[in-house]
């Protein structure tokens, strides 16, 4: 089994906010820096470090490498990205299984970080191709003659994040695959925004045990230690006036019941059972694992089939959870998986063998999720795990089950197991 040590987390604010002005590797480095901190062990004992990053700057090649050696983390350490979209947080931890249980090492720096503040912008493929004209140019009418080929559409930007937001293979956003889950399943515009608020609520609620999660980020002369996504004023009469993002005359996914994007980095220490003789003592262990495959258009169901996978290699079942955190990408998206869990036929017309059995609302996402808190995308999974542990710990509970849906059709589950 591979046990929990140490976890901490960065604030996660909101892009364009308090640390718009640090890359993702300066965000992970903080986060890093302070995990090894407060576990006060020797960086060289680490095997690895494995982190998760889905828009990975062009000027941090395997950003992974760069946060371990600006953490100081000796050069003899190896490191390496992983990339699973929205679940690269919780691909960074179950890769650090996977290499232990190979005899790849026994020690690891695990998460996840993101700066969406700083996704790039993109010039278009004909900009690209007569800037690289004039380049050639070598005199001095031939580089004229190629700056007057530029047309004002060559500078019009390619958005980075409206791109990444965007599949491939179906050629629609993440906002629309919500849109589709709440018609198809009858999930109205007041339930989505009543969901929304309770999130917030909820974080509202829990913000002192939230902030226990964080370790500061010092900046600019002042600390960064509280999530500043957290409304103390939403409600649904106010979320009723937002329009819809995605489907703007019939839609109902608002930027209100959405998740919010967002910086901030999410780090674990991990390992075998064999660190206890380090003087470390491990607060939880990872009990298993799964990832599943699911419609790309309706990629916010992931969760229900990764969890039944998850269900029937391992044995455990939704009631044994004591708390449950699924991402809230959408509430749309959130509410479906709710309602399909405890509903035979609309479960098997989703695919699944059977239902899974009901979500308790008491159990789930008890300090708000990341329609509150914010959804870094390569952090968040890591962050799911994080806050789940906390919550064991807070409530002397022992089960946490972590699942969240994936960008392109794939869910994610981890099921987590507290030891003090």
């Amino acid at each position: 089994m591979l046990y929990i040590y140490q976890c901490t987390r960065t604030a996660f604010t909101k892009m364009g906010g308090a640390m718009d002005h640090l890359n993702a590797a300066d965000i992970g480095k903080s986060a890093v820096s302070s995990l090894l901190t407060n576990a006060a062990i020797d960086p060289a004992l680490i095997d690895e470090v494995i982190m998760g990053c889905v828009c990975q700057p062009a000027d941090s090649a395997n950003i992974a490498r760069v946060i371990a050696l600006r953490s100081g983390i000796p050069e003899s350490v190896t490191a390496a990205t992983v990339h699973r979209n929205c679940a690269s947080g919780m691909e960074a931890i179950t890769t650090a299984y996977e290499r232990m249980h190979a005899d790849h090492g026994q020690l690891f720096v695990v998460g996840g970080c993101e700066s969406m503040s700083n996704t790039p912008v993109l010039y278009r493929k004909s900009a690209v191709q007569k800037f690289a004209k004039l380049a050639r140019a070598r005199s001095p009418l031939a580089k004229l003659t190629a700056a007057l080929q530029f047309r004002p559409k060559d500078f019009n930007p390619l958005i980075g994040l409206r791109l990444g937001l965007t599949d491939p293979f179906t050629g629609i956003n993440m906002g629309q695959t919500a849109e589709i889950l709440a018609r198809e399943y009858e999930i109205s515009r007041v339930e989505q925004d009543a969901f929304a608020v309770n999130s917030h609520n909820k974080a509202l609620n829990y913000q002192q045990s939230l902030n226990q999660e964080i370790s500061p980020v010092y900046t600019r002369g002042k600390a960064i230690d509280s999530d500043d996504g957290i409304r103390a004023d939403s409600s649904v009469e106010k979320l009723a006036n937002l329009k819809p993002v995605f489907e703007k005359n019939t839609g109902s996914v608002t930027a209100g019941n959405s998740s919010q994007i967002t910086d901030g980095a999410a780090v674990l220490l991990v390992g075998s059972i064999r660190m206890k003789e380090l003087g470390l003592e491990p607060v939880g262990r990872l009990r298993g694992y799964a990832y599943a495959g699911c419609d790309p258009s309706r990629m916010g169901l992931g969760p229900l089939f990764a969890m039944q996978k998850l269900f029937k290699e391992t044995g455990f079942s939704l009631a044994q959870a004591d708390i449950i955190e699924i991402n809230e990408a959408f509430a749309a998206q959130a509410l479906a998986c709710i309602k399909l869990s405890d509903s035979e036929v609309l479960a098997k017309k989703a695919g699944l063998d059977s239902k899974l059995g009901e979500i308790p609302l008491d159990k789930l996402n008890r300090r708000g999720g990341a329609i509150a808190l914010g959804h870094p995308v390569g952090a968040t999974g890591a962050r799911l795990v994080l806050t789940a542990l906390d919550q064991l710990r807070e409530s002397q509970q022992q089960h946490a089950l972590t699942t969240l849906c994936i960008g392109g059709g794939q869910g994610a589950a981890l099921w987590i197991e507290r030891l003090t």
